[in-house]
């Protein structure tokens, strides 16, 4: 059957007039109840995505299979997810496709490793490493039931990244966790020339002591850094204006390139800004 027909056991998203939300799993024989009537599940099965039904009390709403921003911030939650605004900026900026093999520390409630799956297809891998072990089930749960199973080319450890003998080599290394900057020699060491390193981080802090600590390492690029702002906007008509409330900052991304063995980054020619170096103006 097509994938866009319903059939038992797939989420619906039910969305009524006012924008309101609700998601249900499809059985058969089965009632989802509101305030105002129910909707019997056997008269969604078989039909196409996209259309209206309606309640026992004449309550109506449109039914889609959720799309993947809409699972993960709805899906259950062990650690805070990885928005989805920030899951695409990390595929895209890191350049994750088809084949890919990535190394992903800190699955918190799998948001992130959902992405990452999809990206590197089954020609590609994904090897997740969790230190806490509440997190892990949640997160394999979530996988599991996006996915319908348990992704064949996913794997998912407990304990640190830095401390479990690595035998293959990666040409990504995703980082969610408190410290990466004590990741940057595990990641030197599993990633192939050309590789890209990328870290999630949450404080400028965080994005101070991973940027100083990969360029230390002198194996790596000059780091980039970025935060990803999204403003929804509002039309009606010509009254086209920004909506009151934004999507600001969620987390920093910091990226660099894993060097070829023995070669010397090339120094940034640039200025150095006031401060840089912990010296205030008035010390200066």
């Amino acid at each position: 059957m097509s994938e866009h027909i319903f059939e038992v056991g797939d989420r619906v998203q039910l969305t009524d007039a006012k924008g309101k939300m609700h998601t249900i799993t499809l059985q058969l024989n089965q009632e989802w109840h509101t305030h105002n009537g129910w909707l019997v599940h056997n008269d969604l099965i078989g039909k196409s995505e996209g259309v209206v039904v309606e309640t026992t009390g004449g309550l109506k709403f449109l039914a889609f299979k959720p799309l993947l921003g809409d699972y993960v911030l709805a899906m259950p939650r062990g650690a805070t997810i990885v928005y989805p605004k920030d899951a695409a900026m990390i595929l895209g900026i890191a350049d994750i496709a088809p084949g890919s093999r990535v190394l992903e520390a800190g699955v918190g409630s799998g948001a992130l490793s959902i992405s990452l799956l999809r990206a590197v297809g089954n020609s590609g891998s994904v090897d997740s490493f969790e230190k806490r072990e509440e997190f892990a089930v949640i997160a394999e749960k979530n996988i599991r039931q996006y996915f319908g199973e348990r992704p064949a080319n996913w794997s998912l450890q407990l304990g640190s990244v830095q401390d479990h003998d690595h035998q293959i080599k990666y040409d990504r290394v995703v980082l969610d966790m408190l410290a990466p900057w004590e990741c940057v020699d595990m990641a030197s060491d599993v990633l192939e020339p050309g590789g890209v390193f990328i870290s999630y981080v949450a404080t400028t802090t965080q994005l101070s002591q991973t940027a100083e600590a990969i360029k230390s390492s002198g194996n790596f690029t000059e780091p980039e850094s970025s935060e990803t702002i999204v403003r929804g906007w509002h039309h009606e008509g010509l009254a086209v204006r920004p909506q009151h409330r934004m999507i600001a900052h969620t987390a920093f991304l910091i990226m660099a390139r894993r060097l070829a063995p023995g070669t010397i980054a090339l120094a940034r020619r640039r200025r150095p800004s006031k401060g840089a170096d912990g010296i205030n103006e008035i010390e200066a």
